[in-house]
């Protein structure tokens, strides 16, 4: 039996669960009918991209190539700034069902490259171009364009010309159930050297405001060696969880809190908004994040230059073990751990693989499984409960022609295969 054969087995059981946490984190949670309040049902209008950045999701979270716990309770991914685009990149991008001449598409580049069936490993990649992202002339160009023309992708905007792109590799390594390793490396694919600000960001699912859940959770820095930056993570059912980051970066906080003065131009609730992060980068409003150190939504800041045709790493694990119980610190058997996982991820797949199977279809196969097994998605919608809060009976008889006014018997909170990520 292979390793991962082992962790298979053993995640039978509830005291190792090898697959409590995983890629469950939507690519796209705006514009999902979940999200959707309004009276005439269209959710692309009703939470669009451009609300996305500052807007708290009720039903579920978003990000880039990210990971969170089997309930959606706490999220880790990727975010992205070139320094010119006009916001930062949390999340994908992508036509409405309106815009796009031949429906919804999301207009990004990324690949899902490797995954165990436990996720002990797995590797993402997003192409990440150095020039300002063509949001508006996406958008503009594709309303000119009939269903009988072709799609305008990204490619065709001109911002991958030249090579001028980062590929941004996203890989985690579990180093037990609770314990998870990440690793980022940036490779600079363009003829100059190109700076980044890279923004792995860790945040809890907005559970608070809305009634009937659990009260506001919190992150907070922790003093540490100098050259490591710590989060402590708090959850009453969780406990505490660890996010340490090398090279001693900064840390930004704020809360998973709607900017209601942005969108709807009435009071915040809280002075740290969900866009607080985008606010200080791109328009360098430096009193935008919480100065005190503490929030619902934290973003390590990695400032990198990266030499053409070179790559740069940077390294993290979210764990909840303390500095104490790390006593040779959280980086110490970093390498060892991914060089072994990756190693026992070859030799889980060389034992399912077909003998007769080519090495290129071999490597088919394993991507083929990786993206089913990344397109886990942490699936919440309790439909009674929605019904209820757009003041709805489903069993008077009255003519509502709502969606989804006959399943009120449907509610769910599980991890199921989205095929929209």
């Amino acid at each position: 039996m292979t390793e991962e054969g082992r962790r298979l087995e053993e995640a039978r059981l509830p005291q190792t669960p090898w697959r409590k946490w995983g890629p469950y984190l939507a690519d796209r949670q705006w514009g999902t009918v979940r999200e959707d309040y309004s009276e005439s049902g269209n959710a692309w209008d009703y939470f669009s991209h451009d609300q996305a950045r500052s807007r708290a999701y009720h039903w579920g979270e978003d990000g880039l190539g990210g990971i969170s716990d089997d309930q959606q309770r706490l999220c880790f991914a990727l975010a992205l700034w070139n320094g010119v685009d006009p916001i930062v990149k949390e999340r994908l991008f992508g036509l409405t069902n309106s815009e796009g001449n031949h429906g919804e598409d999301v207009k990004e580049y990324y690949f899902y490259l490797d995954s165990t069936p436990t996720h002990s490993y797995m590797k993402y990649l997003y192409k990440y171009p150095q020039a300002a992202y063509p949001y508006d002339q996406i958008v503009a160009t594709s309303r000119e364009r009939g269903r009988h023309d072709m799609e305008y992708e990204l490619l065709d905007t001109g911002v991958f010309d030249d090579n001028r792109y980062f590929d941004v590799f996203v890989e985690y390594a579990k180093a037990s159930p609770e314990d998870i390793l990440v690793l980022i490396t940036v490779a600079n694919r363009g003829p100059v050297d190109a700076r980044l600000h890279v923004l792995p960001t860790l945040w809890f699912r907005n559970t608070w405001s809305w009634g009937g859940e659990s009260p506001k959770l919190g992150l907070r820095r922790l003093e540490g060696p100098r050259e490591i930056s710590v989060v402590a993570a708090s959850h009453a059912e969780m406990g505490e969880r660890y996010l340490y980051c090398d090279q001693g970066a900064p840390l930004l906080f704020t809360e998973n809190e709607t900017n209601a003065e942005r969108l709807f131009g009435k009071p915040n609730r809280s002075p740290w908004v969900k866009d607080a992060i985008n606010e200080y980068l791109v328009h360098g409003k430096t009193d935008a994040v919480n100065p005190s150190q503490a929030g619902t939504k934290v973003a390590a800041h990695y400032q990198i230059t990266v030499k053409a045709g070179k790559s740069a790493e940077i390294k993290l694990r979210l764990t909840p073990d303390d500095l104490g119980t790390l006593q040779r610190g959280p980086f110490k058997d970093f390498d060892a751990i991914f060089k072994a996982r990756r190693q026992e991820a070859d030799e889980f797949y060389a034992s399912v693989t077909p003998s007769g199977v080519s090495s290129d279809a071999a490597l088919v196969m394993r991507q083929a499984l990786a993206g089913m097994l990344w397109s886990k998605q942490f699936f919440y919608y309790d439909i009674g409960k929605w019904l209820d809060e757009h003041g709805v009976n489903p069993y008077a008889p009255r003519g509502v022609s709502l969606r989804n006014t006959q399943w009120a018997h449907m509610s769910n909170a599980d991890v199921i295969s989205m095929p929209d990520k």
